[in-house]
């Protein structure tokens, strides 16, 4: 019963943070009408077999709402998945040869803003009632060599099987990046990405909270595979929602300084252990997350490319200034305390506090009280935090 009165307070939370699922919908919308016009007979890509597919948040189901002034930010990739190697193609034609596509497609759906060039991906500024940037990432095929290596790797150094690091590297890509001194040299040395692989590895993750996918399917009467990932709803999602979110609190004036979603989706990843309610999966993350850390390079690696580290920005003397590994010790250390106190079960002015402090959403301290069981006696004990109080950050 205890445990329930912290899950609604948590999941009151989210309903103020999380996207609605039509801005999903919206997103998805967004990168088929793109994947079709690279598909249209007049394209100069079709002979490739082009794929666009979403990645990251949005991909996972972790994205939150962006604060008021800010847009969505919609990660993709273009895969042109046929007739294209590293030794027939560098990354600055590959990158070029997709910019040109959607150039005629910015033109063609009369979006106003200029396309950019980013260092690996185009940008696509669309503002259509829900305001998205919607960076693509050029990509091909990895090479079976390179595939080959990453099962191995993924076996030697992870948890997967034989099989799930089989399925995964098969689905790593190579990606251009404009920066990389090779870049317009054919060459076998381009990036290796897997977001599309990532997603799967994240997947068997949130599939050990069976008793929630079995509850999902029979919500849906449908096959928790049949549906997109938004619409799986585990306490692992959720609790990077929650996780991001203070994040974002935390550092909303220091933006460089703050940890990347990417590690702090990977450790709760790593550290959920099936927790089939919020509350004790977000206890069980922010005590176990900093077990997966290890003590040598590389310090956060990807679950589905071992080699490559998540917080190699950590030891890079260009990032030395932002001091992201204190940082980052820092931003859970203050987690830990501010979840515990919107777990608090005896003083709803307690969870208001925190609340307020750690994630800047405001909680009406009687309807607290309500959800807690509390009297309206226990509302009042000590002064609420105005906007304009200082915050008790350490990355600021």
């Amino acid at each position: 019963m205890l445990a329930n009165r912290s899950n609604h307070v948590l999941k009151s939370i989210l309903e103020k943070i999380e996207l609605p699922d039509g801005a999903y919908e919206k997103a998805e919308k967004r990168y088929k009408d793109i994947g079709e016009w690279f598909h249209r007979p007049e394209s100069s890509c079709i002979e490739y077999d082009p794929l666009v597919f979403s990645q990251g948040s949005f991909r996972l189901g972790t994205a939150i709402k962006p604060d008021s002034d800010e847009e969505y930010d919609l990660d993709m990739g273009c895969n042109l998945r046929k007739g294209l190697s590293k030794s027939g193609i560098t990354q600055e034609q590959l990158k070029n040869l997709v910019g040109g596509e959607l150039e005629q497609y910015r033109k063609a759906r009369n979006i106003k803003e200029e396309l950019a060039e980013k260092k690996r991906c185009w940008r696509l500024e669309y503002a259509d009632g829900l305001s998205f940037h919607m960076d693509i990432v050029p990509c091909i095929p990895e090479s079976e060599t390179g595939r080959g290596a990453l099962k191995k790797r993924m076996v030697e150094s992870s948890r997967f099987d034989d099989a799930l690091a089989q399925n995964v590297s098969e689905l790593a890509v190579s990606i251009t990046d404009n920066t990389d001194p090779v870049y317009k040299v054919t060459t076998d040395f381009w990036r290796i990405s897997n977001p599309e692989g990532y997603a799967r590895w994240f997947e068997t993750r949130m599939k050990t909270a069976q008793s929630i996918i079995n509850e999902r399917e029979m919500s849906f009467k449908a096959s928790i595979d049949s549906l997109p990932y938004y619409q799986w709803k585990t306490p692992l999602q959720q609790a990077i929602q929650l996780l991001k979110r203070h994040r974002d609190t935390m550092f909303k004036n220091n933006e460089d300084s703050k940890p990347i979603s990417v590690i702090i989706t990977t450790l709760a990843a790593k550290a959920y252990n099936g927790e089939a309610d919020l509350a004790s999966a977000l206890s069980n993350i922010l005590t176990n997350m900093i077990n997966y850390i290890n003590a040598n390079v590389p310090l956060v690696p990807n679950p589905v490319n071992p080699a490559e580290d998540f917080a190699d920005k950590w030891y890079d003397e260009s990032s030395a200034e932002y001091e992201l590994r204190e940082n980052f010790y820092k931003w859970l250390y203050q987690a830990k305390a501010d979840f515990r106190a919107l777990c608090t079960k005896d003083d709803s002015q307690l969870v208001v506090e925190a609340a307020d402090r750690g994630l800047d959403i405001n909680l009406d301290a009687k309807n607290v009280a309500l959800v807690l069981g509390l009297s309206a006696a226990v509302v009042t004990p000590t002064k609420a935090i105005q906007a304009s109080d200082p915050k008790p950050w350490y990355g600021k």
